[in-house]
C-alpha cells in the first residue's frame, strides 16, 4: 500500500525511514501509511509513540522547549532505544524535523550508529530545512527515504488517482491540474469526496467535477493571514471557512500559517530595516512589497508576540493529531481567532505609521 503523492517502496526492515516533500498533506498521509505497515499487527497503543518538535524560536537554531524533563529529541531517543513489551517491535515517530537543532541531529546520529533492532524510527520532514547531518545519518544507517508530493500537479493527480477508487476522464485531469495550480495538496481530499459522491469505480467528466471544485480557485492563502495580521477575527474566519469549503486540508491550513510567521521570525532582527534588507534576509525570494509586510507585522508583534504565536500554532498541531476532542474546524478557528486577536492587541499598543516600515537599527548593505 502507497499513501497518494508518495514515491517508491520503503524498505520496512530498515532501523530508520525519512518522510520528506514539502506539502504536509502528503507528509502526513504517507506517514500514516508507513506506520500502519511498520507496526503490522501489534498495538499501537504498546507500539507506537510520536514527538512533535516545536519551531525553532532563536537564532542559534535550537528547538524551543517541550517542558519539564530531558528535551524531546532525547526522550524520543531514549524510547527508541527501549526493547518492546508485549509486541514485536516498538515504532517511534518525530514529526518536524526540519526544527532540529545541531545537538539534536548528533544525538540522533550516535543513536543510528547503533540502532536499537527491534525499534522502526520514522523522522517525518516539517519545521524548517532538515539538518545535513540528519540526512547523512539516514544514509549511512541504510534507512529509506519516502520522498512526497511530486513536484507538478499533473504527476500528483496520477500519483494520487492510483487507488483512489475513480477514474477521469482526459479533459476532467487537465481541468484539475489547471484548477490548483501548484497547489497539488489539495488533490487528495477532491478525490475523497468524488467516490463518496460517485461511488467505487466511477469514470468523472468534467461536468461531474464541476460542482466539486467549489471556490478553490478564488480563495488564495494569503487572504487568511492578511486577515489575521490585520486583527479581522471575523474576517479570518470568514476566509478560512471557504478555504476548508473549497477542499484546504487542516494541515494545508497550518503550513500557510506556520510559513507566515516562519519569514516574520526570520525578520525579527535590529539589522533589517528596509524592504530590500527584508527581501536579503528571505533569501531574495519574495517580492519587496509583501517582505516589507511582514517585515512591519513582525515588529509589531515583536520578539515576545511571535512567541505567543508559536506557542498558539504549536498546540493547534498538537490537537489536531488527537490531543483533545474537538472536531478539526474547531481547533483552526480558535487557532486563528489566538492569532488576529493577538494583532489586534499588538496594533493597540502602538506601531508605525501605514505604510513602509520604519528602520530600527542600521541597515544591511549600506
Amino acid at each position: 500500500m502507497s499513501a497518494p503523492g508518495a514515491r517508491g517502496v520503503p524498505d520496512s526492515t530498515a532501523p530508520v525511514h525519512l518522510v520528506v516533500g514539502d506539502d504536509p498533506r502528503f507528509r502526513a498521509d504517507a506517514t500514516k501509511v508507513l506506520v500502519a505497515d511498520l507496526l503490522g499487527d501489534d498495538d499501537p497503543s504498546l507500539a507506537l509513540e510520536e514527538f512533535t518538535l516545536a519551531a525553532r524560536t532563536d537564532g542559534e537554531g535550537d528547538a524551543a522547549p517541550s517542558g519539564d524533563g530531558p528535551p524531546l529529541v532525547d526522550r524520543a531517543l531514549s524510547s527508541a532505544s527501549t526493547p518492546p513489551f508485549g509486541t514485536e517491535r516498538r515504532v517511534i515517530v518525530i514529526r518536524d524535523v526540519g526544527a532540529m537543532s545541531a545537538a539534536d541531529a548528533d544525538a540522533v546520529a550516535r543513536y543510528l550508529a547503533d540502532p536499537c533492532p527491534t525499534t522502526a524510527l520514522v523522522l517525518v520532514g516539517g519545521g524548517g530545512r532538515i539538518p545535513v547531518a540528519l540526512t547523512k545519518a539516514v544514509k549511512a544507517a541504510g534507512g529509506s527515504e519516502v520522498k512526497t508530493a511530486p513536484g507538478k500537479t499533473g504527476d500528483a493527480l496520477t500519483a494520487a488517482l492510483d487507488g483512489a477508487g475513480v477514474k477521469f476522464t482526459g479533459a476532467a485531469a487537465h481541468r484539475v491540474a489547471g484548477w490548483f495550480g501548484d497547489d497539488a495538496g489539495r488533490i487528495p481530499a477532491l478525490l475523497e469526496v468524488l467516490r463518496s459522491a460517485y461511488g467505487e469505480g466511477a469514470r468523472i467528466d468534467v461536468d461531474d467535477l464541476e460542482p466539486y471544485l467549489g471556490e478553490a480557485g478564488g480563495v488564495a492563502p494569503y487572504l487568511l493571514t492578511g486577515a489575521i495580521d490585520k486583527g479581522d477575527a471575523a474576517g479570518a474566519l470568514e476566509i478560512l471557512h471557504r478555504l476548508r469549503g473549497s477542499g484546504f486540508h487542516p494541515l494545508q491550513v497550518m503550513a500557510v500559517l506556520h510559513r507566515h510567521y516562519q519569514r516574520m521570525l526570520r525578520l525579527d532582527d535590529p539589522q533589517v530595516g528596509s524592504e530590500q534588507d527584508a527581501v536579503a534576509a528571505l533569501g531574495g525570494k519574495v517580492k519587496p512589497y509583501p517582505a516589507g509586510l511582514a517585515l512591519r507585522q513582525a515588529r509589531l508583534l515583536g520578539a515576545a508576540g511571535l512567541r505567543t504565536a508559536y506557542g498558539h500554532l504549536a498546540k493547534a498541531d498538537v490537537d489536531l493529531r488527537g490531543a483533545t476532542a474537538l472536531p478539526e474546524d474547531a481547533v483552526l478557528e480558535v487557532l486563528v481567532a489566538r492569532l488576529a486577536g493577538l494583532s489586534r492587541r499588538a496594533g493597540a499598543g502602538g506601531s508605525s505609521p501605514r505604510g513602509r516600515p520604519r528602520p530600527s537599527g542600521p541597515s544591511r548593505g549600506r
